[in-house]
């Protein structure tokens, strides 16, 4: 979508009051006004329990409707809230993204027993033990739901791995035995084989488990009308199995889906083969980007600004980059944890929001707040969203040609108006930068909107202007 905004509308430490489709629904005109285009929600359906966030499946079928796991909601509400909040942010124009979590799950009703053997953690290729017999909670018998949408029952079939064996007490990984069972091969080589993540491992090269999440697929997103899916962990799961399910959901829904999947990794030829064997059906996640940023706010002025696009999706795949400052899996407190300090954010968003290639996230932790704290960035990220709308069209020309002070020019175009600008920004002292913006543009006056820089400059007879940026800072320069 040209100039589309994704919004990430969750963190960690959202509370567990079952109000964030209520919430959702009442912002719905909000986000349209600020020109997000897309809501990435959290995963919707039950959960092991209330208070988890969606990541520890459950129930894919059961979006806050039967009584399971000791509750009817899930920690953001009900299945007639949610379908409330997708309704307005339809109306609005907004597309609904869903976390689709299909590489595991959890909270089994009965346990079973069954042969396994333990791995190494570090190279699950590698037998630390002998085959033995273990028992795990891997019977989904969904006493609360039924038959109701699908009557497939989960059993240590449907698996390919473990985390616990009930009978000794032990925390191990342990992959199941039997005949067809082993690791699947289209997944990411770190720690040998990186199949096993966490929790019941799904068996993804088991015919029948893929066509139970196919037909999960096609009924979620025709049922609530998802746009599209965020797809949890890709780098644990076979990536045939990723591009056949999206094909397949793509497919029921007219050829009008949107997948982007979560690789995270800062490996960028790691993400680029995914991209290549799944035929270039899902996104990206920029983590190496991410990871740029990380280290330039990290070494602060000893970060050479010049090679912040190294090596990352945007640069190598601009059509495949979904492009990020923060998320929840980096945020403090988080397994990942690699957050951007503070000082940097406004430059990081400034640069994803206003340049030409990819598709830019707002995280809800700073445009609201995180763990309850109120975000200190969410006038910067409402003022660069008003100057995406407005201003940043047309072809790009990039000046990252300095250690410290970078910056990139949009020429505009004439389906708007009054649209070009000239980012510019500093990890360490004021610097300025001669950009230019083209003959056409010659005698303009151009203000910074952030009023971080009092100044106006006149672009000369090249459309050229030499543009100022306060130490540690960025400013965004427009026409009068």
């Amino acid at each position: 979508m040209k100039n589309g905004v994704m919004f990430q509308y969750f963190e960690w430490n959202l509370p567990n009051d079952g109000q964030l489709w209520r919430q959702l629904k009442e912002d719905a005109q909000h986000l349209a006004e600020r020109g997000i285009t897309a809501v990435w929600i959290p995963p919707a359906y039950k959960a092991d329990e209330q208070a988890d966030e969606g990541y520890a499946t459950y129930d894919l079928y059961d979006f806050g409707e039967f009584d399971q796991k000791g509750t009817v909601r899930t920690k953001y509400g009900t299945r007639a809230e949610l379908e409330q909040a997708i309704a307005a942010l339809h109306e609005q124009g907004i597309q609904v993204i869903l976390d689709t979590v299909l590489n595991h799950k959890t909270g089994g009703d009965r346990p079973e027993k069954f042969e396994a053997i333990p791995v190494d953690a570090a190279d699950r290729n590698k037998e630390t033990g002998e085959v033995r017999t273990i028992e795990a909670f891997t019977a989904f018998d969904f006493p609360g739901r039924g038959d109701t949408y699908s009557d497939y029952k989960w059993h240590w079939q449907d698996f390919s791995g473990v985390d616990y064996d009930n009978l000794t007490g032990e925390t191990d990984i342990f992959r199941i035995v039997g005949e067809g069972k082993g690791w699947s091969q289209g997944v990411d080589s770190e720690n040998g084989n990186f199949d096993f993540l966490m929790c019941n491992d799904i068996d993804l090269d088991r015919p029948q488990v893929c066509e139970e999440l196919n037909r999960w697929g096609e009924w979620a997103a025709g049922q609530f009308g998802f746009d599209g899916f965020r797809m949890d962990a890709v780098k644990h799961m076979d990536y045939n199995f990723t591009r056949r399910f999206i094909e397949h959901v793509r497919a029921s829904r007219g050829g009008k889906f949107y997948a982007v999947g979560e690789y995270w990794s800062g490996d960028l030829a790691s993400l680029l083969a995914f991209i290549e064997n799944t035929a270039g059906e899902l996104d990206l996640f920029d983590a190496p980007l991410h990871y740029n940023f990380h280290e330039a706010a990290q070494e602060q002025g000893g970060f050479d600004m010049s090679r912040l696009l190294d090596d990352t999706l945007v640069k190598s795949s601009p059509e495949h980059a979904v492009t990020l400052v923060d998320n929840h899996d980096s945020q403090p407190g988080s397994g990942l944890e690699s957050s951007i300090a503070d000082w940097f954010k406004p430059l990081a968003y400034g640069l994803i929001l206003l340049m030409q290639e990819g598709y830019p996230v707002i995280f809800y932790g700073d445009y609201y707040s995180e763990d309850r704290v109120a975000s200190p960035h969410r006038r910067i990220i409402d003022l660069l969203l008003d100057a995406r709308r407005r201003y940043a069209y047309g072809e790009q020309t990039l000046y990252f040609d300095h250690p410290s002070c970078v910056g990139l020019v949009r020429h505009g175009d004439d389906e708007h108006p009054g649209s070009g600008l000239a980012l510019i920004i500093s990890n360490d002292e004021a610097g300025e930068k001669y950009m230019e913006l083209g003959e056409l543009r010659a005698g303009e006056t151009w203000i910074d909107l952030t009023g971080n820089r009092p100044e106006e400059i006149t672009l000369d007879e090249r459309g050229g202007g030499t543009f100022p940026v306060s130490p540690r800072n960025l400013a965004v320069w427009v026409r009068k």
